[in-house]
């Protein structure tokens, strides 16, 4: 069984100020609405903690509320640049089917 070697994100504030997902265009406005109260509560909280964070997939894993993609600014991202992400897939989406696609 062969493993995929991943770089992970450290979960700090510095890194969730860097962070770029808020504006990806597959986190879409109704997902930013539904998330928001939760996402505040989360950033005055220790997020090094927290098992998942509806922000910075590239630490936190995928999101439970995108379903479908929409469009990809991961390379914009200073976290993506910093961490050399260009080789990852720091997005997972998750399908109505219960599976994953990525769209970066």
């Amino acid at each position: 069984m062969s493993q995929v070697a991943t770089t992970k994100v450290a979960k700090t504030k510095e890194n969730l100020k860097l962070c770029q997902c808020m504006k990806c265009p597959t986190y879409t406005f109704m997902c930013k609405m539904k998330n928001m109260p939760g996402l505040m509560v989360d950033m005055m909280s220790d997020i090094g903690k927290k098992e998942h964070m509806e922000a910075m997939y590239c630490a936190f894993d995928k999101s439970k509320c995108i379903d479908e993609e929409k469009g990809c600014i991961c390379m914009t991202c200073a976290l993506y640049k910093k961490y050399n992400l260009d080789r990852a897939r720091p997005i997972n989406i998750a399908s109505a089917a219960g599976g994953t696609a990525n769209p970066c």
